[in-house]
């Protein structure tokens, strides 16, 4: 990625997107989608990323548990130890299709800045070659908003999570959707986020921190709460307020 005049401060809170070139697809398929998970585990690392021998001690760990008859995310058991040197903590996350949003706070000077230069490159990686593609996956640079107040923390944890109903109903980002229930229902069951962990379905635990954030919702009850308003009642406007963030920052 190229050089990036934006400086993220050391505990400062980021929105980040990563989007495909030309909005392409990054996600084809449920192998993608488990590999994007272990792309933003096992990057956020300052040392060097043994791909290979961690997805043998991740694939062992899947055998030992699906022979114990429960079976878990790849990532997401105390058995694999964590021996990262984080560059950020990863505080909310959410896979769409065509691109990647992140809540990040920065651990390490220019942490934010090589974590997703290691990402877009690993992915990307694995993903030129298995599709046999040649080029860029990403577009050039990724965009980043600083988050300012609690306000506006709570804002991106909802448009993060809701980000999928768009999946659900097509119209969701311009109309907002007239099955809430509906929405909802989908959104406790997209595998592909950090929600589920925030309302207590254990999905992938160990990739996101999350205790900051259950403070200020006040519990899992409180995240669903937050999103289910969200839904009802706040999409348009707050949905223009992002916007507006992100027009103040590029």
């Amino acid at each position: 990625m190229p050089y990036r005049k934006q400086q993220f401060e050391k505990g400062d809170f980021y929105h980040v997107i990563l989007r495909g070139i030309d909005d392409n697809l990054i996600f084809k398929n449920t192998d993608d989608y488990y590999r994007g998970i272990f792309s933003i585990y096992e990057f956020n690392n300052a040392k060097p990323v043994e791909i290979f021998k961690r997805r043998r001690e991740i694939k062992a760990l899947k055998n030992k548990l699906k022979f114990g008859g429960h079976r878990e995310s790849p990532n997401s058991s105390s058995e694999i130890s964590d021996k990262r040197d984080r560059f950020v903590d990863v505080l909310a996350f959410c896979f769409m299709p065509n691109h990647i949003h992140l809540l990040l706070s920065q651990i390490k000077k220019e942490g934010i800045t090589k974590y997703m230069s290691k990402l877009g490159i690993g992915y990307a990686k694995y993903f030129n070659q298995k599709y046999k593609r040649k080029g860029y996956l990403f577009q050039n640079s990724f965009l980043a908003v600083e988050i300012k107040n609690n306000e506006q923390l709570e804002t991106v944890f909802n448009y993060i999570h809701t980000n999928p109903v768009s999946l659900f109903d097509k119209n969701w980002k311009e109309l907002g959707t007239t099955n809430t229930r509906g929405a909802i229902n989908f959104l406790e069951n997209y595998k592909w986020s950090s929600y589920q962990d925030y309302i207590g379905k254990k999905n992938f635990p160990s990739v996101t921190e999350r205790d900051f954030l259950l403070k200020i919702f006040r519990g899992t009850f409180g995240c669903k709460k937050s999103v289910k308003e969200w839904i009802k009642f706040k999409n348009k406007e707050s949905g223009n307020l992002f916007t507006d963030l992100f027009l103040e920052e590029r």
